[in-house]
């Protein structure tokens, strides 16, 4: 079987820029990819816009051309893949790795079309596969929803948005205006201060009219089919009609697949170890890139100060 020089798990932008810094110096690399290319933004809200610009999202020194200030998903999709189309990177799409063992030096990685033998392995896989979940009754639910793609579903319906990042404030924002009772839980004391600058104002606005209910200092007890019960600041229970709950709560990266393959994971947040100059983990040749990195801490890493990541790898590599 052909050892490669790096087998890189995951096809999203930082993943791809691993692919192109290995594929600029000749190495023998693959691309392992669950979904399609850059996956995780293909699953993002339709309309969503970027907070970076469009230079702060390029990789390997390729220009992002959009007639938009802040580029949005579709913009990306046509950037990432056609990226990949036009280098050619060596892709597997739908092929999800299942374990990654090391013998004498060598990786032997499993997936669920094949097995692979590397030298080194980049885990690039991101955190937006699995919900964060909130653990109370009913969340299984079909109501509750962890990913909202567009308002449109929701028009007349009494929707509860739960969170108050940029994803909650999206969806209570876009499904309000398609006319939906829209009521946030929200368990600060204010909508978060990194939502988008052009964003914040707009929600803060409609909350004070009263256009949008919003309970801060307040979490969901439980979820029924017609209903919410929550426990409000004052730490009154009240219980509101409901259609449909969106559990914007934010994800987590795939912690079980990090420990299985021999990584540290340290503290509350999980953060997994790596050594920040070289990415390197406590395995030897195995790497971590982008957002990953963070464990729980989600907002820590993104495509701006990541891409980095790439070219650090492999100029450890190419080092030994």
């Amino acid at each position: 079987m052909e050892i490669l020089d790096i087998l890189i798990i995951g096809a999203g932008p930082i993943g791809l820029n691993c692919a192109l810094e290995a594929q600029n110096n000749n190495l023998k690399y693959l691309i392992v990819e669950k979904g399609t290319i850059v996956n995780s933004l293909y699953h993002y809200p339709l309309y969503m816009r970027f907070f970076s610009t469009a230079e702060k999202l390029e990789i390997d020194s390729i220009p992002f051309i959009t007639t938009s200030h802040k580029p949005g998903r579709q913009d990306a999709l046509e950037y990432y893949q056609g990226i990949a189309r036009q280098k050619e990177l060596n892709i597997h799409l739908y092929e999800k790795v299942l374990n990654i063992s090391e013998n004498n030096g060598i990786f032997d990685i499993e997936t669920t079309k094949a097995n692979y033998r590397a030298r080194n392995v980049v885990i690039a896989t991101g955190f937006y596969d699995i919900p964060n979940l909130m653990n109370v009754p009913g969340e299984n639910l079909p109501k509750v929803k962890h990913y909202y793609t567009e308002p449109y579903p929701y028009a007349r319906q009494k929707i509860v948005v739960v969170g108050s990042s940029n994803s909650a404030v999206d969806a209570a924002l876009e499904t309000y205006r398609k006319g939906a009772e829209v009521t946030m839980i929200v368990r600060h004391s204010e909508i978060s201060k990194s939502v988008k600058y052009w964003v914040k104002p707009d929600i803060e606005n409609r909350i004070a009219e009263g256009a949008i209910k919003a309970h801060f200092n307040a979490e969901i007890i439980k979820i029924k089919e017609r209903s919410v019960v929550f426990k409000s600041e004052d730490h009154q229970v009240l219980e509101i009609e409901n259609d449909f709950v969106l559990a914007m709560t934010g994800y987590l990266p795939d912690f079980d697949f990090l420990k299985n393959s021999g990584i540290e994971l340290k503290g509350d947040c999980l953060n997994p170890f790596y050594n920040p100059e070289t990415m390197e983990t406590n395995i030897p040749n195995l790497y971590l890139a982008g957002v990953v990195c963070g464990g729980k801490d989600t907002h820590l890493w993104f495509i701006e100060n990541s891409r980095i990541h790439a070219n650090m790898i492999i100029n450890h590599i190419l080092s030994k």
